[in-house]
């Protein structure tokens, strides 16, 4: 199976080792550098319409970058979007659930489907609205968070309550919902500014047991503080 390791400790680059035969996909622009033993193909994995879903679901692009190692064996550096720390995860005996624009790379035997939420949860969602991406197969998938990340535990009877824009991934084993603010017996609209005064937004409640990556920084929240600070 390929070899992913994060290296370096701002901003690391992924290094993917590959065996002769092996193959890795990842997120459109991710290579940085690949060694002349590797070959780069954009596909559509999936066909067009599992290609659509994960637009949707996640802002991957439409097509995916292939790389496959058909001239012997060869490394290849490759890199998220947003600035930040990345984790490989495990997949197989788990399944995970990917917010948008975590994902970085995955092993071939990994595969990206898109399911749908209900309908409370995908109102209120950053996380792909109605749609949201899972992984299947077996093997292991790269992610990235916005800043540095942090693995929680979370257990039975004990719940955990996660800012919606700073949830990476989570086991799909785990209950979540979504809701406007942490707590609080105003209905709606007192909830509603609550969460705007209280600057929290959207959170997720995870509930059973498993895991979930958070990032620490806000995407959304940075990007509005870059827009002042130019005006």
């Amino acid at each position: 199976m390929p070899a992913f390791t994060v290296t370096g400790d701002v901003d690391p680059f992924l290094h993917v080792s590959l065996a002769h035969g092996e193959k890795i996909y990842c997120e459109s622009d991710a290579m940085v550098m690949m060694e002349a033993a590797l070959d780069l193909r954009g596909k559509v994995t999936g066909g067009i319409g599992a290609a659509l879903m994960r637009r949707f679901a996640n802002g991957e692009s439409f097509f995916q970058q292939h790389i496959e190692a058909v001239r012997g064996a060869g490394d290849c550096l490759l890199s998220p979007t947003l600035p930040g720390a990345m984790q490989v995860v495990d997949v197989g005996p788990r399944q995970y659930m990917l917010s948008d624009g975590a994902f970085v790379a995955a092993s071939a035997g990994v595969e990206l489907r898109v399911r749908t939420q209900n309908v409370g949860n995908a109102l209120f969602a950053q996380n792909g609205g109605f749609f949201i991406t899972e992984t299947a197969g077996a093997g292991q998938v790269v992610v990235s968070g916005f800043g540095s990340i942090s693995q929680l535990e979370v257990t039975p009877g004990r719940d955990v309550v996660i800012d919606n824009a700073h949830v990476v991934c989570w086991d799909s084993a785990l209950r979540y919902e979504m809701s406007i603010t942490t707590g609080g017996s105003g209905g709606f609209l007192g909830n509603l500014i609550n969460s705007q005064t209280s600057g929290e937004g959207m959170v997720l409640r995870f509930s059973g047991q498993g895991k979930v990556l958070v990032c620490s920084r806000n995407r959304e929240a940075f990007l509005n503080w870059t827009q002042r600070r130019q005006q």
